[in-house]
């Protein structure tokens, strides 16, 4: 029978699925419409968007998981593992995101010169690739399987080692990219106000890309803040558990485990309320699909866009 906790935490799991699905659906839909969206950093967007539609997929197995049941040893193996894979996916979408604003700042003409379909489909080949690489180590870094049978309690922590957990899905996986990320950002944010000082340029078109470059980013480090935000509690509640050897509360791991699923949905509300080019396609798509307003009642996309908010 369902313990109060664990259903309270089921029920949250199947909403934040179904609003994580949903919403990043809606942001793939919105860069494949919009043609201003078809850049280098909004191909990194659609891969974090991918990412976060797995996470939501994946979400009825962190519930089968949480319940317990006796399964195969090898099926909930594989289960944790699509969880990892992911949560992976997401941090080197997000680091690739950040490189590419730095690149595409400090390299200005060269940059734009030198980027290629090519070199951009092999940089997300190589997120995906290193994702399900990080995401099965477990397969050969795992809790030994039972000696009497095959089959176990599913849980995380009766298959997935918290060493791995920690050093390589946490320290190598999460935190170092972070630190790259925030140093990126702040190298960013340092170039923007350098460009945008008085005496720096008198060329209005450059002050003007400079200032849209500014807002981007303000967004886009929003979007890597949310994400810090929502995993660092729960990474950093299994080292003290696991290092410090205390026993954890049961809750404070489902409430870490609704935050970390919770910041899929974050990243739609993040690009509508702060980018007014998403915003007003999000708009466009919702009087033309959802409430079935005839299209040339309201403007295209492609004609109502401007700046970012």
């Amino acid at each position: 029978m369902l313990e109060p906790v664990q259903g309270v935490y089921i029920a949250f799991e199947a909403v934040i699925a179904v609003l994580a699905i949903l919403g990043n659906v809606l942001v793939i839909w919105v860069v494949k419409l919009n043609p201003a969206f078809q850049k280098t950093t909004f191909y990194f967007v659609i891969s974090l968007a991918l990412a976060d539609i797995g996470v939501g997929l994946v979400m009825p197995l962190a519930i089968v998981v949480s319940l317990k049941i006796e399964i195969h040893y090898y099926a909930c193996l594989f289960m944790c593992c699509q969880l990892m894979i992911f949560t992976q996916a997401s941090i080197l979408s997000l680091l690739a995101i950040a490189i590419d604003r730095y690149l595409r700042l400090r390299l200005l003409t060269r940059y734009r010169i030198q980027r290629s379909q090519k070199k951009i489909r092999g940089a997300l080949a190589a997120i995906w690739l290193l994702s399900l690489l990080v995401g099965f180590v477990p397969f050969g870094w795992a809790e030994p399987k039972p000696e009497n049978s095959d089959f176990i309690n599913c849980t995380f922590t009766n298959v997935i080692k918290m060493d791995y957990m920690i050093y390589l899905s946490f320290f190598a996986g999460t935190l170092i990219p972070l630190i790259v990320m925030c140093i990126l950002y702040a190298k960013i944010f340092c170039l923007i106000r350098t460009k945008l000082q008085p005496c720096s340029m008198n060329v209005n078109g450059q002050r003007s890309f400079y200032r849209q470059e500014f807002r981007t980013a303000k967004s886009l480090a929003l979007v890597l803040f949310l994400f810090a935000v929502c995993w660092l509690p729960l990474c950093i509640l299994n080292c003290i558990e696991h290092l410090g050897q205390i026993q954890n509360f049961q809750p404070f791991t489902y409430m870490g485990i609704l935050l970390t699923h919770s910041n899929s949905v974050m990243n739609p509300i993040v690009y509508t309320f702060r980018i007014k080019k998403f915003r007003e396609t999000c708009i466009q798509i919702l009087r033309t699909y959802i409430v079935h307003k005839d299209p040339e009642d309201a403007t295209s996309p492609s004609a109502t866009i401007s700046e970012h908010s």
